[in-house]
């Protein structure tokens, strides 16, 4: 019984390994309450892919409108220079299953031996981070930076990566302004 316990609390780890993964930091003498516009700049890392990089690019800009900042295009300043990267490792996942049967006992350490079977099979898991950077335009620093960490299918259907990427960045962007 011990033996599937473990087999079962692997297995949920395994899982919860694979969930949404999020991070932040920022500059604690940044005055968030001055800012008011940001701008798009590119960075490293970004996606190619072009209708990728425009649902990054929209998802942020929705989490970044609901925090009261407005967008400028073009050569217009503004408080804030807002760019993202994107990374793509590929994880190995490992997939156990087996049963056990005891046999014998004594007392109340039950002892004994066990027979049974373990089986396994290992898959590769792709795993995006999205990393967003906020520069303050003003003073060339960064003064905030989130991640975002989760597995991802891009096969599926479009809509629903896209409403994972705005799952995604609503849980990220809770953390903006810092209070």
């Amino acid at each position: 019984m011990k033996w599937l316990t473990f087999v079962s609390s692997f297995l949920l780890m395994t899982v919860c390994t694979y969930a949404q993964d999020i991070h932040y930091n920022y500059d604690h003498g940044a005055n968030f309450q001055s800012y008011h516009t940001y701008k798009w700049v590119d960075l490293n890392g970004r996606v190619d892919d072009q209708l990728i990089d425009q649902s990054i690019r929209r998802a942020i800009d929705e989490q970044l409108a609901q925090k009261g900042l407005t967008k400028v295009d073009g050569d217009k300043d503004a408080d804030l220079d807002v760019g993202y990267q994107a990374v793509v490792t590929l994880e190995k996942s490992i997939n156990a299953f087996g049963s056990a049967d005891r046999l014998g006992g004594w007392g109340p350490w039950g002892g004994g031996f066990a027979t049974g079977s373990l089986q396994g099979q290992t898959s590769t898991i792709p795993v995006g981070t999205l990393l967003v950077n906020v520069y303050d335009q003003g003073r060339k620093q960064l003064v905030w930076r989130g991640d975002a960490t989760k597995t991802i299918d891009l096969k599926k259907d479009p809509d629903k990566n896209y409403k994972n990427l705005q799952k995604a960045m609503t849980k990220l962007f809770k953390n903006y302004p810092p209070k």
